[in-house]
């Protein structure tokens, strides 16, 4: 699969929800992108552009790139743009040229108070358009394009997620490979390290900072999620959790399995652990189900958290699913509480093609913290796997 086919199927699908918002026109405008990346260009053009730079993508179907003369090339090489425009001394001329005769009553750029993957329009490029539109009295029809581009980053098209399944292979493929080498007295650092040159070894990337992916966790009080693998040795009677995501062709996975080390004697887990473990998978079942177009976030959190919490756990201090794409952390909507580090993110509305981790978590006392995190795709009517669910936790003799 290449950038070509990506872009112009993100390209088209962006026409569509412009026309779903009523929005006329969507310009992502930027300069020196390769130091100052506005995330929308993933989908508009894959080469760094030197000088300004507007993208424009109308309701209409019309498309139009405007950018300097010396880049025009590349970016017609791409054979996705209906009109390539290249200029010398500057953008001005031929930008507001265009939008005059276009004369569209709402023009989006991407600003958005809320939404990190909306904002890459930099407040400086931002006045700077203001001022041109101005000119010709349009500098009142700027609104924000959060809606057209979150939508963008959210519903995956075929070609986003045959990279993402591909992506959830090799990272449940290596999860299986590192079962064998798990044994007491291995160290986190030499559990993380068997997996990081397995990864390499097919010539993929981390789905994260490499610091801490693949994070792994052995045993009572460890130092939690987003922590970086330690000398901490594996014992007998520990619970051991690991948090995982290789990347496919700039496409992610995400994903979390749980371990039990047997102690001397032992065949199966102990009720404790048993019962911590159940009650995660039926969780993540809970909420799956609870999933689908139209619901809130919000919602399908609280399904998971009132679940665990009957069970006698104390509510996972994070939220319970977050989208992924090109990054493991990707997308507006969120499956999360009405927390305010979160903002408006758990009261989006869910929509078809989104992907989302489940991830809830509890502790279970004297032995360490049972995770899962699957990957769900959302249909037209709930959601549905994309990886292959653990329902047992994977013992360690």
């Amino acid at each position: 699969m290449n950038d070509q086919t990506l872009i112009k199927e993100k390209v088209n699908q962006a026409v569509g929800i412009l026309d779903e918002h009523g929005i006329d026109c969507w310009i992502t405008f930027v300069r020196e992108s390769g130091m100052m990346r506005d995330p929308m260009m993933d989908f508009l053009c894959p080469a760094d552009m030197t000088w300004h730079s507007a993208f424009i993508v109308t309701r209409s179907g019309e498309t139009h790139a405007i950018v300097g003369q010396m880049e025009k090339q590349t970016v017609d090489d791409l054979g996705v743009w209906g009109r390539v425009t290249g200029y010398v001394e500057g953008i001005k001329g031929e930008l507001l040229g265009y939008l005059k005769a276009l004369d569209p009553a709402s023009i989006a750029v991407n600003w958005s108070r809320t939404s990190e993957v909306c904002d890459g329009l930099t407040h400086g490029m931002y006045l700077l358009l203001e001022d041109m539109l101005g000119e010709i009295g349009f500098g009142d029809r700027l609104v924000s394009a959060e809606k057209v581009a979150s939508s963008l980053k959210a519903r995956k098209t075929p070609a986003e997620l045959d990279r993402m399944r591909e992506a959830i292979d090799h990272t449940l493929d290596i999860f299986g490979m590192v079962k064998g080498f798990i044994r007491p007295g291995r160290t986190e650092k030499e559990i993380a390290a068997f997996m990081a040159r397995e990864a390499e070894s097919r010539g993929l990337s981390f789905g994260w900072d490499p610091v801490h992916c693949p994070a792994v966790f052995t045993g009572p009080d460890t130092a939690g999620a987003h922590y970086q693998p330690t000398d901490r040795k594996v014992e007998r009677g520990h619970v051991l959790n690991m948090d995982f995501g290789l990347k496919v062709e700039d496409y992610t996975s995400d994903l979390q399995r749980t371990f039990y080390v047997l102690e001397e004697g032992e065949t199966t887990e102990p009720p404790e652990v048993k019962k911590g473990f159940d009650t995660i998978v039926a969780s993540i079942e809970l909420a799956r189900q609870a999933l689908k177009p139209g619901v809130q976030g919000v919602a399908v959190d609280a399904v998971a958290r009132e679940h665990i919490v009957s069970q006698g756990y104390e509510g996972f201090p994070h939220g319970l699913g977050h989208q992924v794409g090109r990054f493991a952390h990707d997308g507006t909507a969120l499956l999360g509480p009405a927390w305010e580090k979160y903002a408006n993110k758990p009261f989006e509305t869910i929509e078809e093609n989104m992907v989302f981790t489940i991830e809830p978590r509890l502790t279970v006392p004297g032995r360490g913290v049972v995770t899962i995190e699957e990957m769900v795709l959302v249909t037209a009517t709930g959601a549905e796997f994309l990886s292959q669910p653990q329902k047992e936790p994977i013992l360690i003799g």
